[in-house]
């Protein structure tokens, strides 16, 4: 079984996912535009979306972050759709994952120890995704 994440952004997707890729030192994969998806008369392509982001993936931990501007004619509402959980046993890497993602970002609870983990810290980044980050320690 394999969880996969869609995340969706308002024209700023090209930043996002290359400071994603950056975050979890992996490389943006299948990055397409609007453009370049085939084309499908039920659904044409907005001239204002020919550039936007229609998909970009970044492997993960196992998993796949799934990313995509939202065409220009659709509302979104940054950070409310999604709130993406990570856990690891590294206790370091729980704290360069918050301190990478804090950056631009807002804190909403340091990291600290809590009842459900070893090393838990809640923050907003800078694009307004929320991110769940938790310590487990090996049992």
């Amino acid at each position: 079984m394999k969880l996969e994440l869609f995340i969706n952004f308002d024209g700023n997707c090209r930043e996002a996912v290359a400071f994603y890729a950056k975050v979890f030192r992996s490389e943006v994969q299948n990055l397409m535009t609007y453009e370049q998806a085939p084309p499908d008369p039920n659904c044409p392509t907005l001239e204002a979306d020919r550039d936007r982001v229609m998909y970009a993936g970044i492997p993960f931990g196992g998993m796949t972050l799934m990313f995509m501007d939202m065409p220009s004619d659709h509302t979104l509402t940054v950070g409310d759709n999604i709130t993406p959980t990570i856990s690891t046993d590294d206790r370091d890497e729980v704290t360069r994952l918050f301190n990478e993602l804090k950056e631009g970002g807002e804190v909403y609870m340091e990291l600290q120890q809590s009842f459900f983990s070893e090393w838990y810290g809640f923050v907003r980044d800078k694009f307004g995704v929320y991110w769940q980050i938790l310590h487990y320690a090996a049992q």
